[in-house]
């Protein structure tokens, strides 16, 4: 889809299951910011989907996974692609921090394309451990709970970016 005369794509990894502050969700807290930013600026959805998924769906092993999967810096397989991302000017990229970090299937996507010529805007949740730098940071519990003010600290971020 288009903002004005940009085609935007949002790319997001998420994981349901068992999450910290929330408990058992059967959509994770980053699809919930992804769906939200697509719908706010009539964007395309990717989610970014690990082709051996083993992730756990407790938090405690997920956890030890994620770590040990940073510390290998895994480059775990994933299905499929975003049709034909170079047709995208703007690429929102969305994922849950763990250990300070993207997960290691965005790495995997973000190394599988060039895109220097893309505006890129980053989004994660957390539930304390902070977010990006220069991009957008929600708790993981007010994106499950709280969806007006999900809502409008989205907006006002995709206001000061033009959207």
């Amino acid at each position: 889809m288009t903002a004005g005369n940009k085609k935007i794509l949002v790319a997001y990894f998420s994981r349901a299951g068992e999450q910290y502050a929330v408990g058992n969700v059967n959509v994770g807290n980053t699809a919930i910011i992804a769906k939200l930013i697509a719908d706010k600026t009539g964007g395309d959805l990717f989610e970014i989907r690990v082709k051996n998924d083993n992730y756990p769906n407790t938090y405690d092993a997920l956890t030890r996974y994620a770590q040990a999967e940073k510390q290998a810096h895994a480059r775990p397989e994933l299905i499929g692609q975003p049709d034909n991302i170079y047709k995208y000017d703007v690429v929102f990229l969305g994922y849950p921090n763990w250990w300070g970090d993207m997960p290691m299937p965005v790495h995997t996507f973000m190394e599988s394309f060039d895109l220097s010529n893309k505006e890129v805007h980053h989004f994660c949740t957390h539930e304390g451990s902070g977010g990006v730098l220069d991009g957008f940071a929600i708790y993981g519990h007010i994106a499950q709970n709280n969806k007006s003010e999900s809502d409008k600290k989205l907006t006002q971020w995709l206001a000061e970016l033009g959207y």
